[in-house]
């Protein structure tokens, strides 16, 4: 050791079959001996109360069965653990379980037991509680220890010596294999150029566990269904290019130079041509299209696909990993009685009084949320009449300056409420008093989902089905605090309300987000590196290697689970409103394909190693998936029926248009659509005409809905169109329910050849117990 640092190793119990005193860093990668780290900073030392306590908990691993090694430099100390072979064996020994293909024989050696198995017991040793009453994250709030973390495998440092041409001839550790996964994990899959080559989740698997292996395989699986449903929305979207001029109702718009619109908010104080709006008519065509129907469907189609394949995927995957009867809970158990073995058994319990009230303050929570989109609603009429008062835009750019500000101000809101929701969510989870770690996880999932969604999808609930709903008509206005007139639709209707919000919040979100998520992990490791300066460091190689995983940015619990809501919510995106946003599969798309590279850089590179957890499935992801594919199809009905000119079109075309009769060929059916859709309101009904500019010249306008001329009443083709609309929305959904169940029934979730091989290895296992019977020689 040079200068202040020094290196103190403390042997372990006589016995052992891991002989720390005989370590030879020379011949050995010192370094990967340990299977776990912590980090105490030097002023802990000089704390005699705090001194005590990490002494105390460094004893107690001890007579767990646990070694440590002490090494210090000027600035830490590291305390490198590792757990005796006596521990694995009993790991073994309680499940009876293979940890994979190549390993079908119970390990003799700890050297044998693969470094995922090794970093996930002890990590559950570590973080249970202690003797003492308290747990290792209670220490590490308390100051007594900084941190704690796996490490990672490098080639080329203490990890990785002689791995170049020392290892030719001779039998390799699986500390070796390790780094070796670990160099290739970083050639293979952690590169920006490998964007569009295959993940390999065996080596991610040997590596990070199975969670995380599968995390990305469902990832994988997911960008690749995304293919087919970009390709049939950018169809859509471009099919309305085709018909970009040819359209009726928008050469309709575009020659209704004689008609007048009706003001529409209180910062616009004169009339509009229709024909103004002929850009807007023209563009909003491009999604509002009878294509959207068909789209809308084959999402639904789409989506029960894809979850029905990867079941199929997962079920491969996980007999190919011998997982197939692997059972959490009896994992969680056996980790409890090598922890502990005096360990009881905690039964299932529920109580109606914690059920009663979390879901009290969940409503509350979900009430918070829809009060946000409320506060949304408030904050675009305001910015209305701001932006009209101080000039900032022209009278006809302040509704699309209102949407797209507001829109920016919704992606602010859910960044913030993003972090009260995990607390909230969190909390609920320490209400219930959840019995395991896997049923807690799950818990969380249900409770945190539910409360992003509302926060994600509020407005956008608003703007389909509320926004210009509930503003009365011109000359009688529904006006917030008697004061402010409420927000109205675009004038080439709702549709382009909506797809403006989908397209900035997920151009945000897969921008920014994406950007966010790699630059603040790079530029918060090279701060790290700057400020313990990394050049200085000791030139012992082991200490150099903890140095280097130090200096990672940290992990916790929420690593991954951050990851999975994040793609969550994605598919929310993609699948709820798409008939709005027929784009959003290709947005999604072009996001993933980033997506896989971006968190294999920061796993690999950026972040320390995430602790190995054992998983056969995706858990509550699953369910919530299910549940947002239902949701889909309710929404995307809904939005046809309630947002879309799709209803109006054809009721037009079949009930009130010139092929009412029958089609006739040199008319368009849509002929007078416009005129039909617009209301007539006389200018002499307005409260305050004068005020109005060129009102002296006009006696009537007109304005989008479905009211009498006489006393602006509904009318009778609004009754007609809401029964018409509800009658659709009821059929659609049906129809695309049962099409999402018969291709769940027509596509089996476990393949054939995946139930003939658990089958066959269940039959294997009954004629080798028959055969080494002593009563079947006597058969």
């Amino acid at each position: 050791m040079q200068g202040e640092e020094s290196g103190q190793i403390l042997a372990g119990t006589e016995g052992d079959s891991f002989p720390l005193m005989e370590i030879n860093t020379g011949e050995t990668e010192a370094s990967e001996q340990w299977d776990y780290v912590l980090v105490a900073d030097h002023r802990t030392q000089r704390n005699t109360r705090q001194a005590h306590q990490q002494q105390q908990f460094l004893e107690e691993l001890k007579r767990k069965g646990f070694h440590y090694k002490m090494i210090e430099d000027h600035r830490k100390v590291f305390f490198g653990i590792r757990a005796d072979s006596r521990i694995f064996d009993l790991y073994c020994t309680l499940l009876m379980e293979p940890e994979g293909p190549a390993t079908r024989v119970q390990p003799a050696r700890p050297s044998s037991v693969p470094a995922t198995t090794r970093i996930r017991i002890v990590n559950f040793v570590l973080n249970s509680k202690a003797a003492a009453g308290g747990t290792l994250e209670d220490l590490v709030k308390s100051g007594v220890f900084e941190t704690r973390f796996a490490l990672h495998k490098v080639r080329g440092g203490p990890a990785g010596r002689g791995l170049e041409g020392g290892t030719r001839g001779r039998k390799l550790s699986p500390s070796v294999i390790c780094a070796q996964g670990a160099e290739d994990l970083k050639k293979r899959w952690a590169r920006w150029r490998n964007m569009f080559h295959p993940q390999p989740i065996d080596d991610i698997r040997d590596y990070f566990g199975e969670k995380v292996a599968l995390y990305f395989a469902w990832l994988g699986w997911y960008t690749y269904m995304l293919v087919p449903a970009a390709l049939v929305g950018l169809i859509i979207f471009l099919s309305g290019f085709s018909l970009f001029n040819a359209s009726q109702i928008s050469k309709e718009i575009c020659e209704a130079h004689d008609i007048l619109l009706c003001p529409r908010g209180d910062h616009s104080r004169r009339y509009q041509q229709l024909s103004d709006t002929c850009t807007f008519a023209k563009l909003t065509h491009l999604f509002d299209n009878e294509g959207t129907v068909l789209f809308a469907i084959f999402m639904a189609l789409w989506a029960t696909v894809f979850l029905e394949i990867w079941k199929r995927q997962r079920a491969r995957v996980v007999l190919h990993w011998d997982l197939y009867g692997w059972d959490e809970d009896q994992e969680e158990m056996a980790l409890e009685l090598i922890n502990c073995p005096a360990y009881e058994l905690r039964p299932q319990q529920h109580s109606y009084l914690r059920s009663t009230v979390i879901l009290m303050l969940s409503l509350l929570m979900i009430c918070l949320m829809i009060g946000m989109a409320h506060l949304l609603v408030v904050y675009r009429v305001l910015a209305a009449a701001l932006f009209n008062s101080t000039l900032l835009f022209q009278e006809d750019q302040v509704t699309t300056a209102v949407v797209v500000t507001g829109a920016l101000v919704h992606y602010v809101a859910i960044l913030i409420m993003t972090k009260i929701n995990k607390y909230v969510a969190l909390k609920l989870c320490d209400f219930e008093k959840p019995r395991t770690f896997s049923e807690r996880e799950s818990k969380f999932t249900i409770k945190f989902f539910t409360l992003q969604f509302f926060a994600h999808f509020s407005s956008l609930v608003y703007i389909a089905f509320i926004l210009g709903r509930i503003n009365g008509h011109p000359g009688k206005s529904v006006r917030l605090a008697g004061l402010w007139k409420l927000e109205e639709c675009h004038l080439s209707g709702c549709m382009m309300d909506l797809f403006l919000q989908m397209a900035i919040i997920m151009g945000l979100k897969q921008t920014l987000s994406n950007c966010m998520e790699y630059l603040g992990p790079w530029l918060a490791h090279k701060y790290r590196l700057m400020r313990f300066k990394l050049s200085r460091a000791s030139g012992d190689p082991e200490l150099r290697h903890l140095q280097r995983n130090y200096l990672l940015n940290p992990v916790n619990t929420f690593s991954l689970f951050d990851e999975f809501m994040e793609m969550m919510i994605q598919y929310g995106f993609t699948t709820i409103f798409v008939a709005a946003f027929p784009l959003a599969p290709l947005l999604a798309l072009f996001s993933n394909l980033v997506e896989i590279r971006l968190d294999a850089i920061k796993m690999v590179r950026l972040q320390r190693r995430l602790v190995p957890r054992k998983a056969k499935d995706i858990g509550t992801w699953l369910q919530v998936l299910e549940t947002i594919g239902v949701l889909a199809v309710i929404a995307n009905g809904m939005v046809i029926a309630f947002t879309s000119e799709f209803i109006p079109r054809v009721v037009y075309k079949y009930h009130y248009g010139p092929c009412r009769q029958g089609a006739q060929p040199a008319v368009d059916c849509l002929t007078g659509y416009i005129n039909h859709s617009l209301s007539v309101f006389y200018t002499k009904d307005f409260q305050d005409p004068i005020q109005i500019e060129g009102s002296e010249n006009v006696t009537k306008c007109r304005y989008r809905d479905y009211r009498n001329a006489q006393d602006y009443n509904l009318s009778e083709q609004f009754w007609v169109l809401l029964a018409i609309r509800l009658v659709f929305l009821i059929l659609f959904e049906h129809v695309a329910l049962c099409i999402k169940l018969i291709a769940a029934w027509f596509v089996p979730d476990i393949p054939q050849s995946v139930e003939n091989k658990v089958l066959e290895e269940k039959y294997q296992t009954l004629r080798e117990k028959m055969c080494s019977s002593p009563k079947s020689t006597e058969v």
